[in-house]
Order: structure tokens, then sequence, then C-alpha cells
């Protein structure tokens, strides 16, 4: 089976850059399901390149009929793994995304652990390439989230917080989310709304979804 790179779900397009991740969430789709509404999302291999994105996103681009959707939908990075963890490819993809298409919005959905891995701030690369960053808050205190994530690093919490804050602090949109409802369980969506607003983000709550798509 080949790499599905590309997908669509919902009207929006998706970009699935790998499998790998710095979290092992409890309630992640991918635990459960192999394909989300029937594309399978892992991978055959990790070894691909920029080029090989942009061809499956002009595939989909071109099975559209409606010039209106081409020129205005929402390109989303996330699959099943963190997007980030691919950055170089992410950054020429968007660069691609911006100039052939530059009414889409390109939005990261991301754990926030990017400037851990590569040792610096990488979000001031993508200013005018990333219109919006979605982080996984996942919780009100370090505890909570490292039950709930499971990074694979000590001080993960702090790491997401300041990576929220980066964003905020270069003029990127910036939502903070978490998911509530995992299995009964509740979390303190006020308190976990306030961090986000300190941080100068938005927040939201994806309600946990038991089978998935």
């Amino acid at each position: 089976m080949a790499n599905i790179l590309v997908y669509k779900l919902d009207g929006k397009i998706y970009i699935n850059l790998t499998n790998k991740c710095t979290n092992d969430c409890i309630f992640c789709l991918r635990k459960d399901k192999s394909n989300v509404k029937g594309q399978e999302l892992w991978l055959d291999s990790e070894d691909f390149t920029a080029k090989d994105v942009i061809e499956q996103l002009k595939t989909i681009k071109s099975q559209s009929s409606n010039l209106l959707y081409i020129q205005t939908s929402e390109i989303i990075f996330c699959g099943y793994g963190e997007p980030m963890l691919k950055l170089d490819i992410l950054k020429e993809v968007a660069r691609y995304i911006k100039e052939k298409y530059p009414q889409t919005k390109i939005r990261v959905n991301t754990n926030g652990h990017a400037n851990y891995v590569y040792k610096r701030n990488v979000v001031p690369e993508l200013k005018g390439l990333i219109d919006e960053f979605s982080v996984s808050l996942n919780g009100e205190n370090s505890k909570e989230y490292d039950e709930l994530s499971q990074p694979v690093f000590d001080n993960a919490y702090e790491e997401v917080k300041n990576f929220i804050k980066a964003c905020s602090d270069e003029g990127i949109d910036v939502v903070a989310s978490v998911v509530e409802g995992y299995k009964g369980r509740h979390i303190n969506l006020e308190k976990c709304e306030k961090i986000a607003a300190d941080l100068g983000a938005k927040f939201r709550v994806r309600e946990w979804i038991p089978n998935g798509y």
C-alpha cells in the first residue's frame, strides 16, 4: 500500500507527515484504528520528500470540481504522528501552498514539543507560512499532562506552554486544546482556559469520541 500523505476529511485537506511522536496519548485515535474514514494513515515508509507530499496534494486538488473550494479551503498538517518532527518538509510544503493557493489557511496540529526537539525556537521560521497552530495543552498541570499524554521526556508540559507563548509572541494565531471526557474522566476546563488566555492563546475543548471517526 502506498503512503497516504494527503487526505480529505469533512471538506478539508489534511497532510500526514509521520507516524512518529514524542507523546503516547492514552486517548489517541491511532491506538484503536488504523484508518480515518477508510483512509489508511499508517505509513509504509518515513522515507519521502516534500515533492512526494506536493504531488499527492496536487492530485487531491485536481479531483475537486469546485473552484471556490480549491482556492479557499483549509489545509491542516495532522495525521498519525507529530508533523513538526518533519519540520523541513513541513516548511517546504507550506511554502508551496502559500505560493500556489495564497487564500488557503494553513494550520498545524501539534503537541508543542518542537522547540525541545530542535533545541531552538523554531516558531519564527514558520511566520508567514503557518496561519494557526493548534497545540495540545491536555491538562491543568504537569501531573495531569503526563498521565494523559505520556511524553517521552521530562518537563514536557512546560515545553508545551512555552511553545504556545512563542506562537503568541510571534503574532501567529494559536489555540490551546484539551480532550474532555476520556472514559468519563473530566478536567478543569476553567483552569485550562485561564492558562491558555495567560499564554495569549484561544481555547478549544475537544470532546473525546469513543469510536473515533
